[in-house]
Protein backbone atom coordinates (compact mmCIF):
# COMPACT_ATOMS: atom_id res chain seq x y z
CA UNK A 1 0.00 0.00 0.00
CA UNK A 2 1.31 3.69 -1.20
CA UNK A 3 1.75 6.08 1.34
CA UNK A 4 -0.84 8.34 0.60
CA UNK A 5 -4.68 10.35 1.42
CA UNK A 6 -7.13 8.42 3.12
CA UNK A 7 -9.70 6.58 0.31
CA UNK A 8 -13.36 7.21 1.22
CA UNK A 9 -15.43 4.82 2.87
CA UNK A 10 -18.72 4.06 4.31
CA UNK A 11 -19.46 4.50 7.44
CA UNK A 12 -22.34 2.35 9.47
CA UNK A 13 -23.22 3.43 12.89
CA UNK A 14 -25.54 1.34 14.41
CA UNK A 15 -25.37 1.98 18.26
CA UNK A 16 -24.18 4.08 21.26
CA UNK A 17 -21.02 4.53 21.64
CA UNK A 18 -17.80 5.83 22.87
CA UNK A 19 -13.99 6.01 22.45
CA UNK A 20 -10.44 7.64 22.31
CA UNK A 21 -7.71 6.30 24.59
CA UNK A 22 -5.59 3.73 22.36
CA UNK A 23 -5.35 0.20 23.75
CA UNK A 24 -2.87 -1.25 21.58
CA UNK A 25 -1.39 -5.11 20.99
CA UNK A 26 0.97 -6.98 19.06
CA UNK A 27 0.16 -10.13 17.09
CA UNK A 28 1.36 -12.02 14.21
CA UNK A 29 -0.87 -11.16 11.02
CA UNK A 30 -2.55 -13.60 8.49
CA UNK A 31 -1.95 -12.45 5.05
CA UNK A 32 -5.59 -11.84 4.54
CA UNK A 33 -4.79 -8.99 7.51
CA UNK A 34 -1.70 -7.74 6.42
CA UNK A 35 -3.08 -7.08 2.45
CA UNK A 36 -6.01 -5.00 3.52
CA UNK A 37 -6.22 -1.33 2.40
CA UNK A 38 -6.81 1.61 3.93
CA UNK A 39 -10.40 1.60 3.26
CA UNK A 40 -11.65 0.93 6.43
CA UNK A 41 -13.47 -2.96 6.50
CA UNK A 42 -16.87 -2.04 8.45
CA UNK A 43 -18.54 -4.85 10.16
CA UNK A 44 -22.68 -4.03 9.74
CA UNK A 45 -24.26 -4.87 12.87
CA UNK A 46 -27.65 -3.62 12.26
CA UNK A 47 -29.00 -6.14 11.99
CA UNK A 48 -27.95 -7.76 15.24
CA UNK A 49 -30.63 -8.09 18.29
CA UNK A 50 -29.81 -9.78 21.44
CA UNK A 51 -30.63 -13.53 20.82
CA UNK A 52 -33.23 -13.99 23.46
CA UNK A 53 -35.14 -10.39 22.59
CA UNK A 54 -36.39 -9.88 18.86
CA UNK A 55 -36.96 -6.56 19.12
CA UNK A 56 -34.83 -3.98 17.53
CA UNK A 57 -33.94 -0.72 19.60
CA UNK A 58 -34.29 2.71 17.57
CA UNK A 59 -31.58 4.51 17.33
CA UNK A 60 -31.18 7.85 19.38
CA UNK A 61 -31.98 11.09 17.34
CA UNK A 62 -29.11 12.62 18.93
CA UNK A 63 -26.11 9.89 17.97
CA UNK A 64 -27.56 10.02 14.67
CA UNK A 65 -27.09 13.98 14.67
CA UNK A 66 -23.58 12.83 15.40
CA UNK A 67 -22.46 10.38 12.88
CA UNK A 68 -20.13 12.65 10.57
CA UNK A 69 -18.39 14.17 13.38
CA UNK A 70 -17.32 10.12 14.80
CA UNK A 71 -16.66 9.35 10.71
CA UNK A 72 -14.34 12.34 10.72
CA UNK A 73 -12.64 11.36 13.76
CA UNK A 74 -12.28 8.09 13.21
CA UNK A 75 -10.78 8.99 9.48
CA UNK A 76 -7.79 11.60 11.81
CA UNK A 77 -7.15 8.41 13.95
CA UNK A 78 -6.04 6.47 10.87
CA UNK A 79 -4.45 9.34 9.11
CA UNK A 80 -2.25 9.99 12.24
CA UNK A 81 -1.08 6.45 11.99
CA UNK A 82 -0.68 6.79 8.17
CA UNK A 83 1.76 9.17 8.96
CA UNK A 84 3.94 7.12 10.36
CA UNK A 85 4.52 4.81 7.07
CA UNK A 86 8.44 4.62 6.08
CA UNK A 87 8.03 4.74 2.17
CA UNK A 88 11.11 2.46 2.00
CA UNK A 89 9.89 0.09 3.38
CA UNK A 90 6.52 0.21 1.55
CA UNK A 91 8.24 -0.34 -1.39
CA UNK A 92 10.39 -3.01 0.13
CA UNK A 93 6.95 -5.16 1.04
CA UNK A 94 5.51 -4.10 -2.54
CA UNK A 95 8.96 -5.71 -3.85
CA UNK A 96 8.77 -8.76 -1.57
CA UNK A 97 4.99 -9.57 -3.06
CA UNK A 98 6.26 -8.91 -6.31
CA UNK A 99 9.27 -11.73 -6.10
CA UNK A 100 6.92 -13.81 -4.71
CA UNK A 101 4.07 -13.72 -8.06
CA UNK A 102 6.83 -14.06 -10.18
CA UNK A 103 7.92 -17.03 -8.71
CA UNK A 104 4.65 -18.33 -8.85
CA UNK A 105 5.06 -17.72 -12.67
CA UNK A 106 8.40 -19.41 -12.71
CA UNK A 107 10.22 -15.92 -13.82
CA UNK A 108 13.39 -15.80 -12.01
CA UNK A 109 15.10 -12.45 -13.54
CA UNK A 110 11.33 -10.66 -12.38
CA UNK A 111 11.64 -12.27 -8.70
CA UNK A 112 15.76 -11.28 -8.58
CA UNK A 113 15.43 -8.05 -9.78
CA UNK A 114 12.08 -7.51 -7.26
CA UNK A 115 14.42 -8.95 -4.62
CA UNK A 116 17.08 -6.16 -5.40
CA UNK A 117 14.40 -3.38 -4.80
CA UNK A 118 13.23 -5.08 -1.64
CA UNK A 119 16.73 -6.03 0.33
CA UNK A 120 18.06 -2.20 -0.80
CA UNK A 121 14.83 -0.31 0.48
CA UNK A 122 15.27 -2.08 3.66
CA UNK A 123 18.45 -1.71 4.09
CA UNK A 124 17.64 2.09 3.93
CA UNK A 125 15.05 1.88 6.49
CA UNK A 126 17.72 -0.29 8.82
CA UNK A 127 20.77 2.63 8.14
CA UNK A 128 19.02 5.62 8.66
CA UNK A 129 17.36 4.17 12.01
CA UNK A 130 19.56 1.21 13.51
CA UNK A 131 17.53 1.01 16.59
CA UNK A 132 14.42 0.55 14.83
CA UNK A 133 12.67 -2.47 16.02
CA UNK A 134 9.87 -2.55 13.69
CA UNK A 135 9.17 -0.39 10.39
CA UNK A 136 5.16 0.39 9.56
CA UNK A 137 3.95 -0.53 6.18
CA UNK A 138 -0.02 -0.72 5.91
CA UNK A 139 -2.63 0.99 7.67
CA UNK A 140 -6.54 -0.15 7.68
CA UNK A 141 -9.40 0.42 10.28
CA UNK A 142 -12.09 -1.85 11.27
CA UNK A 143 -15.63 -0.59 12.68
CA UNK A 144 -17.09 -2.97 14.92
CA UNK A 145 -20.31 -1.09 15.96
CA UNK A 146 -22.66 -2.32 18.12
CA UNK A 147 -25.94 -0.47 18.54
CA UNK A 148 -27.78 -1.16 21.77
CA UNK A 149 -29.16 0.57 25.23
CA UNK A 150 -26.83 0.11 28.49
CA UNK A 151 -30.26 -2.56 29.43
CA UNK A 152 -30.00 -4.20 26.95
CA UNK A 153 -26.44 -4.83 27.02
CA UNK A 154 -26.49 -5.82 30.83
CA UNK A 155 -29.13 -8.45 29.99
CA UNK A 156 -27.18 -9.90 27.33
CA UNK A 157 -24.67 -10.46 29.53
CA UNK A 158 -26.83 -11.76 32.21
CA UNK A 159 -27.96 -14.14 29.62
CA UNK A 160 -24.08 -14.91 28.64
CA UNK A 161 -24.02 -15.78 32.38
CA UNK A 162 -26.47 -18.26 32.98
CA UNK A 163 -25.59 -20.14 29.91
CA UNK A 164 -21.95 -20.60 31.45
CA UNK A 165 -23.62 -21.97 34.53
CA UNK A 166 -25.20 -24.44 32.63
CA UNK A 167 -22.19 -25.18 30.77
CA UNK A 168 -23.78 -23.73 27.34
CA UNK A 169 -20.70 -22.55 25.76
CA UNK A 170 -21.38 -21.79 22.61
CA UNK A 171 -24.49 -20.26 23.22
CA UNK A 172 -22.78 -18.06 25.84
CA UNK A 173 -19.90 -17.40 22.97
CA UNK A 174 -22.58 -16.24 20.63
CA UNK A 175 -23.90 -13.56 22.97
CA UNK A 176 -20.71 -12.16 23.96
CA UNK A 177 -19.62 -12.00 20.45
CA UNK A 178 -21.13 -9.26 19.19
CA UNK A 179 -20.49 -6.69 22.95
CA UNK A 180 -18.14 -4.75 21.02
CA UNK A 181 -18.19 -0.91 19.94
CA UNK A 182 -15.21 -0.16 19.08
CA UNK A 183 -12.35 0.98 15.97
CA UNK A 184 -9.75 -1.20 15.81
CA UNK A 185 -7.08 0.17 13.60
CA UNK A 186 -4.35 -1.99 12.66
CA UNK A 187 -0.84 -1.13 11.99
CA UNK A 188 1.09 -3.52 9.96
CA UNK A 189 5.34 -3.87 10.52
CA UNK A 190 7.88 -5.39 9.08
CA UNK A 191 10.38 -6.76 11.68
CA UNK A 192 13.95 -5.62 11.38
CA UNK A 193 15.53 -8.19 13.33
CA UNK A 194 14.74 -10.81 10.82
CA UNK A 195 13.20 -9.61 7.52
CA UNK A 196 16.45 -8.31 6.03
CA UNK A 197 18.36 -11.64 6.44
CA UNK A 198 15.37 -13.51 5.19
CA UNK A 199 14.93 -11.77 1.98
CA UNK A 200 18.99 -12.03 1.60
CA UNK A 201 18.88 -15.82 1.66
CA UNK A 202 15.90 -16.12 -0.46
CA UNK A 203 18.43 -14.91 -3.76
CA UNK A 204 20.59 -17.99 -3.44
CA UNK A 205 18.04 -20.72 -3.54
CA UNK A 206 16.44 -18.80 -6.85
CA UNK A 207 20.13 -19.25 -8.38
CA UNK A 208 20.26 -22.50 -7.15
CA UNK A 209 16.79 -23.89 -9.19
CA UNK A 210 15.40 -24.75 -5.73
CA UNK A 211 12.11 -22.40 -6.83
CA UNK A 212 9.92 -24.13 -4.37
CA UNK A 213 12.05 -23.68 -1.24
CA UNK A 214 12.86 -19.96 -2.49
CA UNK A 215 8.70 -19.07 -2.57
CA UNK A 216 8.20 -20.96 0.76
CA UNK A 217 10.75 -18.56 2.33
CA UNK A 218 9.44 -15.87 0.83
CA UNK A 219 6.30 -16.65 2.43
CA UNK A 220 7.79 -17.65 5.66
CA UNK A 221 9.60 -14.29 5.63
CA UNK A 222 5.97 -12.25 4.50
CA UNK A 223 4.39 -14.19 7.40
CA UNK A 224 6.50 -12.59 10.23
CA UNK A 225 4.74 -8.93 9.36
CA UNK A 226 3.47 -8.10 13.00
CA UNK A 227 0.07 -6.26 13.08
CA UNK A 228 -0.18 -3.91 16.42
CA UNK A 229 -4.04 -3.21 16.70
CA UNK A 230 -5.65 0.15 18.30
CA UNK A 231 -8.30 -0.37 19.97
CA UNK A 232 -10.86 2.77 20.84
CA UNK A 233 -14.28 1.97 22.03
CA UNK A 234 -16.69 4.23 19.88
CA UNK A 235 -18.76 5.27 22.44
CA UNK A 236 -16.22 7.84 24.11
CA UNK A 237 -16.28 9.70 20.64
CA UNK A 238 -20.07 10.18 20.26
CA UNK A 239 -20.01 11.43 23.99
CA UNK A 240 -17.53 13.90 22.90
CA UNK A 241 -19.72 14.64 19.87
CA UNK A 242 -22.48 14.95 22.04
CA UNK A 243 -21.05 17.54 24.56
CA UNK A 244 -20.31 19.73 21.86
CA UNK A 245 -23.27 19.98 20.68
CA UNK A 246 -24.81 20.54 24.40
CA UNK A 247 -21.69 23.11 24.59
CA UNK A 248 -23.24 24.80 21.41
CA UNK A 249 -26.57 25.18 22.95
CA UNK A 250 -25.87 26.01 25.90
CA UNK A 251 -23.76 29.34 24.77
CA UNK A 252 -26.43 30.74 23.63
CA UNK A 253 -28.03 33.63 24.90
CA UNK A 254 -31.77 33.97 25.94
CA UNK A 255 -32.47 29.76 25.44
CA UNK A 256 -36.03 28.93 24.62
CA UNK A 257 -37.34 26.58 26.47
CA UNK A 258 -37.28 23.76 22.92
CA UNK A 259 -33.27 25.11 23.49
CA UNK A 260 -33.26 23.68 27.08
CA UNK A 261 -35.18 20.81 26.04
CA UNK A 262 -32.54 19.72 23.77
CA UNK A 263 -29.76 20.34 25.91
CA UNK A 264 -31.06 18.16 28.41
CA UNK A 265 -31.51 15.51 25.69
CA UNK A 266 -27.64 15.94 24.47
CA UNK A 267 -26.65 15.74 27.99
CA UNK A 268 -28.63 12.77 28.24
CA UNK A 269 -27.34 11.10 25.46
CA UNK A 270 -23.84 11.38 26.66
CA UNK A 271 -24.43 9.68 29.94
CA UNK A 272 -26.12 6.91 27.68
CA UNK A 273 -22.53 6.91 26.01
CA UNK A 274 -20.77 6.84 29.25
CA UNK A 275 -23.12 4.29 30.50
CA UNK A 276 -22.48 1.93 27.01
CA UNK A 277 -19.08 1.86 27.65
CA UNK A 278 -18.91 1.16 31.19
CA UNK A 279 -21.35 -1.89 30.85
CA UNK A 280 -19.21 -2.76 27.82
CA UNK A 281 -16.13 -3.14 30.35
CA UNK A 282 -13.96 -0.46 28.79
CA UNK A 283 -11.94 0.33 31.75
CA UNK A 284 -12.31 0.12 34.77
CA UNK A 285 -15.28 0.66 37.03
CA UNK A 286 -14.00 2.82 39.62
CA UNK A 287 -12.78 5.41 36.99
CA UNK A 288 -16.04 6.18 35.62
CA UNK A 289 -17.05 7.47 39.17
CA UNK A 290 -15.63 11.18 38.69
CA UNK A 291 -17.20 11.13 35.40
CA UNK A 292 -20.77 10.64 36.77
CA UNK A 293 -20.16 13.70 39.23
CA UNK A 294 -18.65 16.05 36.36
CA UNK A 295 -21.71 15.37 34.19
CA UNK A 296 -24.31 15.93 37.28
CA UNK A 297 -22.57 19.00 38.07
CA UNK A 298 -22.87 20.13 34.01
CA UNK A 299 -26.35 19.23 34.01
CA UNK A 300 -27.43 20.90 37.52
CA UNK A 301 -25.25 24.31 36.09
CA UNK A 302 -26.90 23.98 32.38
CA UNK A 303 -30.69 23.32 34.17
CA UNK A 304 -30.46 26.17 36.26
CA UNK A 305 -29.66 28.71 33.27
CA UNK A 306 -26.06 29.23 33.78
CA UNK A 307 -24.26 30.52 29.93
CA UNK A 308 -22.10 27.54 28.85
CA UNK A 309 -19.02 29.32 28.65
CA UNK A 310 -16.30 27.28 30.39
CA UNK A 311 -18.96 24.82 32.33
CA UNK A 312 -17.90 21.75 29.30
CA UNK A 313 -14.06 22.28 29.80
CA UNK A 314 -13.91 19.84 32.45
CA UNK A 315 -15.63 17.45 31.90
CA UNK A 316 -14.49 17.55 27.89
CA UNK A 317 -10.66 17.73 28.86
CA UNK A 318 -11.79 14.00 31.21
CA UNK A 319 -13.63 12.29 28.81
CA UNK A 320 -10.69 12.97 26.69
CA UNK A 321 -8.11 11.85 28.78
CA UNK A 322 -9.85 8.70 30.36
CA UNK A 323 -8.64 5.36 29.93
CA UNK A 324 -10.91 3.31 28.06
CA UNK A 325 -9.05 0.23 27.50
CA UNK A 326 -9.28 -2.61 30.19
Amino acid sequence: MANGDIKPWPFIIVGLCLSYDLACSRSAPDMSTAEVSSTARITDTTQRQNPRDAKREPKSAEAESVDPQVESEIERMEADKRVSLLADAVLALDATRTALNALDKGDKSTALAALERASGKIDLVVSRDPRLAFAPVEVSTMILDLYATPDTVKAAIKDAKDDLSSNQIQQARHLLNDLASEADTQVTEIPLATYPAAIKAVAPLIDGGKMDEAKGALEAALNTLVVVTYVVPLPQIRAQALLEQAEQLAAKRNRTQDDNQKLRSYINATRTQIQLAETLGYGSKDNYRPLYAQLDDLQKKTESGQPGKGLFAQLEQSLKNFKFSS
